[in-house]
């Protein structure tokens, strides 16, 4: 592959992983943002709890050693009656004496029942540390403990349920969008390749009247420019078969796979530089064939060759190699020794767009991979590539 051109080239397909980083950045600020509000509320939530606690704790010591009236009762126990949300068990020597805001039964079992207090005592102890209410007249300390309550409890793990919804939602919007994606650039392949072999058809018409024309007279019936010219409009239309065929499911056929990189091989020869030598070495038992479209795999083939003939600069070899390996299939190793590739061009060998030419879309290599993956369900893939030695392409496809 050529790698020489330095010329920025700006395109949707090439920049899209800025756009890519673009909605990663927007959703960790949203994530980080999430994160921390929620941080801010947790902590101001169990902030208000403990104070709760700490006065339910005052408004029980003062109500069993203070004389008070019944009205001021009245509102100690509307305080004491205030907690309906932190679980509280009272200790006393040991002992639970009391229990809030715990979901037992009340037909439960005795022993059932306290394995379950037993249980939150234990969860209290590892969150926060008791309170202390000392009742000095009636010489008895009793210990206070509780735990969040289940709304803080679930406000602790809402950003993670948050994270993992907006996760989920992304994931399937990207897939929607990959999907949809897909499929106009499919629209817009079929669009475009349809139209330019309707454009085609009425100049090579036209071709094909003149060399009837010239056939018909006797100082150019055999001239060799005459005959190169036909082959050339034969190639016109080949290519513009080819064009028609895109978009539509292919017809195969069984098809000497030799023959057909051979044919192509040597049309290219005559229209490439002299200072290029084309090698096709057949490995393959003698007349295997392969189910293929012949247009679409030798538009592959074409593709390659070019791009190799670039890569090298009109000058060096291309090495074809066809063989045979008993668990893949056919192999067709398409090898040169151009300017070869660094791993990130690898990469992005096949994306739209991605070309190091001067002049160029980019769209030969994967119209090539599509041909073979899509409409041979093959595989097409580099090989190997290193700078300044060479790339090699690899077709797998099925025996």
């Amino acid at each position: 592959m050529n790698i020489s051109n330095n010329r920025p080239r700006f395109n949707i397909y090439n920049n899209r992983s800025r756009f890519k980083a673009g909605f990663v950045t927007v959703a960790l600020l949203i994530t980080t943002i999430s994160l921390v509000y929620t941080n801010y509320l947790v902590s101001q939530l169990a902030e208000r709890e403990e104070k709760l606690i700490d006065l339910y704790a005052q408004a029980l010591k003062f109500a069993v050693e203070s004389d008070i009236d019944e009205d001021v009762l009245f509102y100690v126990q509307e305080v004491i009656s205030a907690n309906k949300s932190i679980p509280v068990i009272l200790v006393q020597n040991n002992e639970i004496k009391d229990y809030l805001n715990i979901g037992i039964p009340k037909r439960a079992s005795a022993a059932w029942k306290r394995s379950v207090l037993e249980r939150e005592l234990k969860t209290m102890k590892s969150q926060h540390p008791p309170i202390r209410v000392h009742y000095a007249e009636l010489g008895v300390k009793e210990d206070i403990y509780y735990r969040d309550s289940n709304l803080l409890y679930r406000l602790r793990y809402f950003p993670i349920i948050q994270l993992s919804v907006i996760f989920i939602f992304g994931f399937l919007t990207y897939l929607a969008f990959d999907y949809s994606r897909r499929a106009e650039q499919n629209r817009v392949w079929v669009g475009l390749a349809k139209e330019t072999a309707h454009q085609l058809g009425t100049p090579i018409s036209s071709l094909m009247a003149w060399v009837d024309y010239l056939r018909h007279e006797p100082t150019l019936k055999d001239d060799n420019i005459v005959i190169e010219i036909e082959k050339d409009i034969r190639r016109l239309e080949m290519i513009t078969t080819r064009f028609s065929s895109i978009g539509s499911e292919p017809t195969l056929k069984s098809e000497d796979i030799y023959f057909i990189i051979l044919g192509i091989t040597n049309y290219l020869r005559r229209r490439i530089s002299t200072k290029v030598l084309i090698e096709v070495k057949n490995e393959l038992p003698r007349g295997k064939c392969v189910m293929l479209n012949r247009h679409l795999f030798e538009w592959v083939i074409e593709n390659i060759c070019k791009n190799a003939v670039d890569a090298m600069s009109a000058q060096g070899e291309i090495k074809i190699r066809l063989l045979e390996a008993p668990e893949e299939g056919i192999l067709i190793d398409i090898a040169d020794n151009g300017k070869g590739m660094t791993k990130s061009q690898i990469k992005q060998a096949f994306k739209p767009g991605f070309t190091t030419k001067k002049r160029g879309w980019g769209l030969g290599l994967t119209l090539a991979r599509r041909i073979v993956e899509d409409y041979h369900k093959g595989k097409l893939f580099i090989k190997e590539s290193e700078p300044g030695k060479g790339t090699t392409f690899r077709i797998v496809l099925k025996g």
